[in-house]
């Protein structure tokens, strides 16, 4: 979820990017690869789907390929913001993150489930849409989120399910809510260590805003059918749990936990099989002013 410092990035700069990727657009990128070597490790089957606009790399457990079944819902594992800057002011090439971070955490789930590239991520480029303010400024916008939202709906035809759950790890989980509000569908979000206030966060950072991004702090509400827990590690810095906190205060109904020990990477896997079964408090609530 790296981001640079307050510096515009001149429009040529982000044409050159984009022709660059153009031209890589056949080949297999460091991410790409340790995505599909994770992928294949775990027995997980790749394939892509349309979304608005955009291609999707989706990764499924065999438990959503053989399912095929409604009766238990589908978890989608959205991943974070990976690497949008490689230098100061000059847009990665390729966003994909090293870590397949979730890939890991998708094996620890015994549920139906599958991993839901984003727009222009894994080596997914379509030339005309892939322009580098895609993973930069414009990486919670009105286009990438409602691709999101169509992938998954294609995924959830696919796979036969009726209920989703939004599964979302640093920007992911931004993105988690930003989709649940337009996903009927969805009974429930969980988001790892994500940035939920952007305005905080870019401040707390000394970032530039994300002008063009959509903020999950100025959400409506989630529908109350719409269970949400959050979890945050004691020790991150990359997204402090105030950021977390301030980020739900809109949302009555959320759960928040801030784990003592973790970070933003660690120690997630290892305990993921139990905060899935995990029960959490409610949010804690500001006192009233006066």
């Amino acid at each position: 979820m790296r981001q640079r410092l307050r510096i515009r990035v001149p429009a040529l700069r982000f044409a050159h990017a984009a022709l660059v990727l153009i031209l890589l657009g056949g080949c297999e990128s460091t991410g790409l690869r340790n995505y599909n070597h994770t992928a294949a490790t775990l027995g997980f089957s790749a394939l892509e789907l349309s979304g608005d606009r955009f291609r999707h790399r989706v990764y499924a457990n065999s438990a959503a390929v053989q399912a095929r079944s409604p009766a238990r819902p589908l978890h989608v594992y959205i991943d974070g913001d990976g690497i949008p800057w490689r230098g100061t002011g000059r847009p990665a090439l390729d966003p994909t993150a090293r870590n397949p971070l979730l890939l890991r955490l998708m094996a620890r789930d015994h549920g139906p489930a599958v991993y839901m590239g984003r727009p222009c991520y894994l080596g997914v480029y379509d030339a005309r849409q892939c322009h580098p303010w895609i993973w930069t400024h414009g990486r919670y916008s009105e286009p990438v989120v409602n691709s999101m939202v169509a992938a998954v709906r294609a995924a959830a035809a696919r796979y036969g399910a009726r209920d989703l759950v939004l599964i979302g790890f640093s920007g992911g989980g931004s993105l988690a809510m930003l989709m649940a509000a337009r996903l009927e569908e969805v009974t429930e979000v969980v988001t790892l260590a994500a940035n939920l206030d952007l305005r905080a966060w870019t401040a707390e950072h000394g970032y530039s805003p994300l002008h063009g991004s959509l903020d999950p702090a100025q959400l409506a509400p989630l529908p109350t059918r719409v269970r949400q827990r959050h979890w945050v590690g004691a020790d991150d810095r990359q997204v402090p749990p105030d950021v977390v906190r301030q980020g739900l205060m809109g949302q009555p109904g959320a759960q928040l936990e801030i784990i003592p020990g973790f970070d933003h990477t660690c120690c997630w896997e290892a305990a993921w099989p139990g905060l899935l079964e995990r029960e959490m408090p409610l949010i804690p609530r500001q006192p009233p002013a006066g």
